[in-house]
């Protein structure tokens, strides 16, 4: 904690960042403006309105919202879980929040953040999971994990659930920015969750007053938490008009890299990462595709087995091939052939050549080029 900030000042902080229908960037404008938080509540709402250039309506709202909480009722209920309220100039609020554009004027933590150069790649998707989607979360977060990347997520139903509880099945540490005060589980049925991800060194991220409920306006809220915590953020499943591909547009007006997974066309929740690959996403057919996107400055300690890629290609098993395919492979060689060369040679017939040569281009094994065939090289 930065010693420089006064109790005082600090427990006023927190009551100004309960105020959420403003910009936090706004909240720090009027910190300026009157010098502290604490001068900030001194004041009644017209000459709050007058020196702020704000509608007196709203200088009235955020002066109501600022007292309806009890700052050190907050305080003592967040260390009663082991958390704390941290604000930007605390050396534990993390630098990479710090620089967004809205940076959280308080953020309440459970749990232990990363350190500041550590790698942390956001996986966000729908609530509507369909299997494909569950596998792909599953797979990329697992293996996210194993690498030594801390994946990000939302703590929603859906991908983000099995994104982390991949994470803390292998007993690595994920990090959890939720749409509620830390005082609450939403969904209820990740309370399991969300105790076990703390248990493995993850931590559980709110700017939100600690009670606060799950309201539909908090959810675009967190997602810029989301995106300015994670370097890179992809995009697993969602509609267009998904809360996901928010959180991808937040990321880009931030410089971050938004990554997509290609989906089956007929399918909707494929809608929103089809349309970002479209747009010029990066495309994520693998962990390593991922992994690209990590800053080199975050990389030390990263398992480097998950940097290389499997070929896209596979072996071509010759050996399933039929004993006259076969033969013609042998007969073509490292050379080329013309359909007459290979059925002399073969000792057949031209529709039985024909044939043979036509069912192994199909597969892979030849190509043909002015009418002479040779070896696929790819």
């Amino acid at each position: 904690m930065n010693p420089s900030i006064s109790s005082a000042e600090r427990l006023a902080r927190i009551q100004l960042n309960a105020f959420l229908y403003l910009r936090a960037d706004w909240l720090e404008r009027l910190i300026e403006i009157f010098g502290s938080a604490q001068e900030i509540l001194r004041q009644d709402a017209q000459t709050l309105a007058a020196q702020a250039n704000l509608n007196p309506a709203t200088a009235a709202k955020l002066l109501q919202a600022a007292f309806s909480v009890n700052p050190q009722e907050e305080w003592d209920k967040t260390a009663a879980l082991g958390g704390h309220i941290y604000l930007p100039e605390d050396d534990e609020y993390p630098q990479s929040l710090r620089n967004c554009k809205e940076a959280p004027l308080a953020i309440y933590v459970l749990g232990k953040l990363p350190p500041e150069a550590h790698a942390c790649a956001a996986l966000v998707g729908t609530r509507k999971i369909t299997p494909y989607g569950r596998r792909v979360a599953r797979k990329l977060g697992e293996e996210l994990a194993q690498c030594g990347v801390t994946v990000v997520s939302g703590l929603a139903r859906g991908i983000d659930s099995e994104c982390h509880a991949a994470c803390v099945r292998l007993k690595k540490p994920t990090i959890a920015v939720i749409g509620t005060g830390i005082g609450r589980c939403y969904p209820a049925e990740n309370r399991a969750l969300e105790k076990a991800l703390l248990e493995q060194g993850g931590a559980v991220i709110s700017e939100l007053p600690f009670h606060s409920p799950p309201n539909a306006f908090h959810f675009p809220r967190r997602n810029r938490i989301i995106a300015a915590l994670s370097q890179p953020v992809v995009v697993i499943e969602g509609e267009v008009k998904s809360g996901a591909l928010i959180t991808a547009k937040l990321a880009l007006e931030m410089g971050k890299d938004v990554l997509a997974v290609p989906g089956p066309i007929d399918s909707p929740q494929s809608g929103g990462p089809n349309m970002l690959i479209r747009q010029g996403a990066g495309v994520v057919t693998s962990v390593a595709d991922i992994l690209d996107y990590i800053p080199q400055e975050s990389r030390f300690g990263l398992d480097p087995r998950f940097f290389e890629r499997v070929e896209d290609t596979p072996v071509k098993p010759q050996e399933t091939l039929s004993p006259r395919a076969k033969q013609v492979m042998e007969i073509i060689g490292t050379g080329s052939c013309s359909l007459d060369q290979v059925a002399e040679a073969l000792q057949a017939d031209v529709p039985e050549t024909a044939g043979l040569l036509f069912e192994l281009e199909v597969q892979g094994f030849l190509s043909c080029e002015n009418g002479l065939y040779s070896k696929s090289k790819f």
